[in-house]
């Protein structure tokens, strides 16, 4: 029986249940919720799946040393004491992110550096040489957490954050996050039974990532390379059995729909969906939302970011989104939309009342979700506004041709 152990995956604020709904399907045992995080019990094979399967994880992290410290000499001391030799080879370059949430030390940079001295003296002391400090690639990341006087020092087995999925290689027109993207989709409840449509969906990152999704395909399986593939207890026979599972993977009967009134970003969103592999699977076309029917059929649900800033002015916010709440009313009758923005005061000129609003943050910005079912009477309960979170996982249905990693 393979040895369990504690992880920790890290996400956005507002997106803990789904990310803690998803470790669930994948099988993950004693999961709490915590603050932008969610811990986990589960073994090697789970830590790998994880990285290669969670669609609303940034970094999937695996504590390895906890401890006390009250000042930071106390801290150095008890780092020091752990056989950093168990975790990592001389000729590792190496590299230290930290958080501190505590008065009794000065800021997280130096913790870091502390951290970072405490491994290089005692491979010095062992062997003569101190490893390679490279915060820009390194192969062995830490990542250390301080609340109060309690130290605990966690390997990265993601490497590059998770978001960076590795399909998304062209300039982008005012991206939104991918894993932000997947949680706004999961948190919308789409069953994959509809359309899909972003009808102002600037380089393609939700539309593709509704087409991942309904696919069934994982988000990890454009990556070049995770964390854990440094590792000394690394598995490579283990990870091509998961890239080369294909029991998630299905058919999809409906429609993923992008428009953009904007040529560049219609460029743009073709090859990211390109380097994706869904160009038979995502139809994106340049076309204005205002001056267009509504794509799809009724019943599709419709998410998307309207654009601000760099492709709308500040004096033409106003305006724009009164109109946007007014082609939705007149064009989207029997549609789902959900819209997400973090300009507040243009989001109230869209003139309509959501029937929910949730909040969501990426870092320090917070972007709200709202949601506008466009229908006459009562809303279908398929289409409620309450957020079923077992009903937001991805639908496990006929298996389709395996995925080979390249």
């Amino acid at each position: 029986m393979s040895e369990k152990f504690e992880i920790v995956a890290k996400t956005y604020q507002g997106l803990e249940e789904v990310l803690a709904g998803e470790l669930q399907a994948l099988g993950a045992e004693s999961i709490k919720v915590g603050s932008r995080s969610v811990s986990f019990m589960g073994d090697k094979e789970l830590l790998y799946k994880s990285n290669f399967r969670l669609r609303t994880a940034l970094r999937i992290l695996k504590p390895i040393y906890t401890f006390n410290a009250r000042t930071v000499e106390e801290f150095y001391g008890q780092a020091k004491k752990f056989d950093w030799s168990s975790v990592m080879e001389l000729n590792h370059k190496f590299a230290v992110d930290s958080v501190v949430d505590s008065d009794l030390f000065p800021h997280s940079r130096y913790i870091a550096l502390k951290l970072k001295d405490a491994i290089a003296d005692q491979f010095r002391d062992k062997f003569g040489k101190r490893p390679f400090i490279d915060p820009k690639n390194p192969q062995i990341q830490f990542f250390v957490s301080v609340t109060n006087d309690t130290c605990t020092i966690m390997l990265d087995s993601s490497g590059d954050s998770l978001h960076r999925r590795g399909y998304r290689h062209s300039p982008d027109i005012a991206p939104i996050n991918e894993v932000l993207a997947a949680g706004l989709i999961l948190l919308s409840g789409w069953d994959c039974k509809s359309d899909f449509i972003d009808p102002m969906c600037g380089s393609g990152t939700i539309a593709i990532e509704a087409a991942l999704i309904a696919y069934g395909i994982p988000p990890g399986v454009f990556r070049q390379n995770f964390g854990f593939e440094y590792w000394l207890d690394f598995d490579d026979e283990l990870l091509q059995s998961i890239y080369n599972d294909d029991s998630m993977e299905r058919d999809f009967e409906h429609h993923i729909i992008g428009r953009d009134i904007s040529s560049r970003a219609v460029e743009s969103a073709l090859l990211n969906v390109k380097n994706a592999g869904l160009l038979k699977k995502v139809d994106i076309q340049a076309a204005s939302i205002f001056e267009s029917p509504a794509p799809g059929a009724p019943g599709a649900v419709v998410i998307t970011n309207p654009p601000f800033g760099e492709r709308l002015k500040r004096e033409q916010l106003e305006s724009f989104y009164s109109q946007l709440g007014d082609c939705f009313k007149q064009k989207y009758t029997g549609y789902d939309v959900w819209i997400v923005g973090s300009n507040m005061e243009a989001l109230r000129n869209i003139g309509l009342r959501p029937s929910s609003k949730l909040s969501l943050f990426n870092g320090a910005q917070e972007s709200i979700f709202e949601h506008f079912p466009m229908f006459s009477g009562t809303a279908p309960k398929e289409m409620a506004a309450s957020i079923d979170l077992e009903q937001a996982q991805p639908r496990l249905a006929k298996p389709k041709a395996v995925l080979k990693r390249k």
